[in-house]
C-alpha cells in the first residue's frame, strides 16, 4: 500500500550556507506569531542521536513582504512555545485513541 501523502520535507539554509532538511510536524499561533515545529531528517546511513535530532522550532518572520523562518533567540519564548507544541502533540495523540 502506498501513502497518498508523504512527509512534508523542507530544506533551509543556515547562516553558514549549509542546507538542512527538516520534516514538518506542526504549526501553531502564539502571541500573534506563527511557529513551526520540525524534526531533522537523518541522512541514509547516518545514525540519529537525541542531541542532533530533537524537535526544531522556528518562527515565521516577514521582512520586505517575504516570509522567513528564523530561530528563537529568547529562552523564555522558546520554552513557552515548546510547551504549547507538546500540549498540542499530546492532545492529538489522545484524540487518536
Amino acid at each position: 500500500m502506498s501513502e497518498e501523502f508523504g512527509p512534508n520535507i523542507v530544506t533551509i539554509t543556515d547562516e553558514d550556507g549549509n542546507d538542512i532538511e527538516l520534516e514538518y510536524v506542526d504549526a501553531l499561533e502564539y502571541n500573534g506569531t506563527t511557529y513551526m515545529a520540525f524534526f531533522p531528517v537523518a541522512e541514509e546511513g547516518e545514525e540519529e542521536n537525541e542531541e542532533d535530532y530533537g524537535l526544531v522550532i522556528l518562527k515565521s518572520s516577514v521582512e520586505n513582504g517575504e516570509e522567513f523562518l528564523v530561530t528563537i533567540d529568547s529562552d523564555e519564548e522558546l520554552d513557552a512555545v515548546y510547551g504549547k507544541f507538546m500540549e498540542q502533540i499530546l492532545e492529538d495523540e489522545g484524540a487518536d485513541d
